[in-house]
């Protein structure tokens, strides 16, 4: 028990990487409020959650805001792209959910509707993570985020549903656990990428060296 509640003991620095999340939850939102800012601080979160599971955290609050401006141009490009693909997704939904017609062209749509929503929900869970921790084009981003969630559609499931059960929690059970927010579902779903994104890194170097 002694060695649960040392300073280095699980415990502890379990509940030390929390506080971190807490901390960056609040800058996260704070850098999201003009709206168009969302994709850098998005990517600035996930940047620092990866640093915290490597135990590489150093100062958190630095580090996230020299994320939040370099990848900057970047990262709102592609904030700006999701939030333009999730407005046409969800007004098209708002559509069909209100002409409720019988027909096979209906029903057609709704399908590739579902499809597109489904792909639209796997990109946003990966592309910021992947963001944070390669470097590539835009388009290319798009590409393995939707390629590794498939490929990885277990992760995936999961991660939606650690932003499901914390939606949850602080709707209808707990709404003081709205400090723990985006940044603590970041760190989890972190946590649940590590070896996926270690796993991509050795086959990008492997790439790399039997090109050159």
């Amino acid at each position: 028990m002694r060695n649960l509640l040392n300073y280095d003991g699980p415990v502890l620095t379990f509940l030390t990487k929390i506080v971190y999340s807490v901390w960056l939850n609040i800058l996260w939102f704070i850098c999201c409020i003009p709206i168009v800012t969302i994709g850098a601080s998005t990517t600035a979160l996930y940047y620092c959650c990866q640093k915290i599971v490597k135990d590489e955290e150093g100062y958190i609050t630095k580090a996230f805001f020299k994320a939040f401006k370099d990848d900057f141009k970047k990262s709102t490009i592609i904030g700006l792209i999701m939030t333009l693909l999730g407005c046409i997704i969800i007004t098209d939904g708002y559509i069909l959910y209100h002409l409720c017609f019988t027909s096979k062209l209906w029903t057609l749509i709704s399908a590739v509707l579902i499809i597109a929503s489904i792909a639209y929900t796997i990109v946003l869970l990966w592309i910021y993570p992947l963001h944070a921790h390669f470097e590539n084009t835009i388009i290319n981003l798009f590409k393995n985020s939707i390629m590794l969630g498939m490929r990885f559609i277990f992760c995936t499931v999961i991660m939606f549903g650690v932003f499901l059960i914390m939606g949850y929690i602080v709707y209808y059970v707990c709404t003081p656990c709205i400090i723990l927010g985006v940044g603590t579902c970041a760190l989890i779903n972190s946590m649940l990428m590590k070896n996926i994104l270690i796993q991509c890194e050795l086959q990008s170097t492997e790439n790399y060296e039997e090109q050159n």
